[in-house]
């Protein structure tokens, strides 16, 4: 399966010099929050495809005006084509504005997500607004990672962890890491990827 993950900037390619045919063969699109719902609704009216997506920390406009025909998966597990996908948006708390959360807070969510994953046998791919802590995260308040995330990797393996919220990493070092065989991808502008189902 052919998938397109989208994160924090719009990205030319993506909008003003949208080629269908460069686009054809994405099954499946994924956004990792911090875009605006006209660009992801932008996205799946013209790449005929199912669009999944979790809020970042500056999308409380989703509230009043989600992105139109995409699907949040914001505290959810769901199969599409037989892939298993779970998400939690949001980043650490910073500054108590709306879709921040403390360690703590976010451990609760990380247990109902290995729950759900758990009766679908498993996860595929997770994904998030922040990383998780230690991978592509960054020493500031704002843009640490969550000790949840390393969690849920420990314990559902997912093939798949995909993530945005820290812009500076991808332009310093790769956008991929692997741990402990989980691909932990910052999707920050646009990533392609394929996995298996």
């Amino acid at each position: 399966m052919r998938i397109l993950a989208v994160a924090d900037k719009r990205h030319r390619a993506l909008y003003d010099y949208f080629d269908p045919e460069r686009w054809r063969n994405i099954d499946l699109v994924i956004s990792c929050g911090d875009l605006d719902p006209e660009y992801l609704s932008f996205l799946v009216t013209v790449i005929p495809t199912v669009l999944l997506y979790v809020p970042g920390n500056h999308d409380e406009v989703y509230e009043r005006n989600p992105p139109e025909g995409c699907d949040s998966i914001d505290g959810k597990v769901v199969v599409v084509n037989g892939l298993k996908v779970g998400g939690l948006g949001g980043s650490i708390w910073y500054n108590g504005r709306d879709l921040q959360y403390s360690e703590k807070q976010m451990a609760g969510r990380v247990k109902k997500i290995i729950r759900q994953a758990k009766r679908f046998g498993g996860l595929d791919i997770f994904v998030s607004h922040a990383p998780p802590k230690g991978i592509h995260d960054l020493p500031d308040m704002c843009h640490t990672g969550f000790c949840a995330f390393r969690d849920l990797m420990d314990t559902l393996h997912p093939k798949v962890m995909l993530h945005g919220h820290n812009h500076e990493i991808y332009k310093k070092k790769d956008k991929e890491t692997v741990m402990d065989g989980v691909r932990v991808i910052n999707a920050c502008g646009y990533v392609e990827f394929e996995i298996d189902v």
